[in-house]
């Protein structure tokens, strides 16, 4: 048994331990992505929080977070396009960050304006649902 069929069986685990150690590597690359774009968009928020503050005189919040979204969007796409397995995981990452971003702008806003942006919330969870299924689709 383990004479003739170790060999072949060597041929297979040869591929098998060349796709476990790429998957390892993805792995691996994907948890060190993780902590990146986390320190970077901590920054962003710093940013983008200031930006508000002065755009809160003007009341013309709305128009900026939706501005916000479609920067953010455009940018994943063309992550797509260059690596797809890692950077799907990075979307996800960025779509719960944006959903912490909404709710603490919502925390310094008046009452009226909550309710408006609750609408976008509600929208921007379909757009979570369908790069989701995207992700299984693949």
């Amino acid at each position: 048994m383990n004479g003739g069929c170790s060999k072949s069986k060597n041929k297979k685990t040869d591929k098998e331990s060349l796709q476990q150690q790429q998957q390892q590597q993805q792995q691996q690359q994907q948890q060190q992505q993780q902590q990146q774009p986390q320190q970077q968009q901590h920054q962003q928020q710093q940013q983008h929080q200031q930006q508000q503050q002065q755009q809160h005189q003007q009341r013309l919040q709305q128009q900026h977070q939706q501005q916000q979204q479609h920067q953010q969007q455009q940018h994943q796409q063309h992550q797509q396009q260059q690596q797809q397995q890692q950077q799907q995981h990075q979307q996800q990452q960025q779509q719960q960050q944006q959903q912490q971003q909404q709710q603490q702008q919502q925390h310094q806003q008046q009452q009226q304006h909550q309710q408006q942006q609750q609408q976008q919330r509600q929208q921007h969870q379909q757009q979570q649902q369908q790069q989701q299924q995207q992700q299984q689709q693949q």
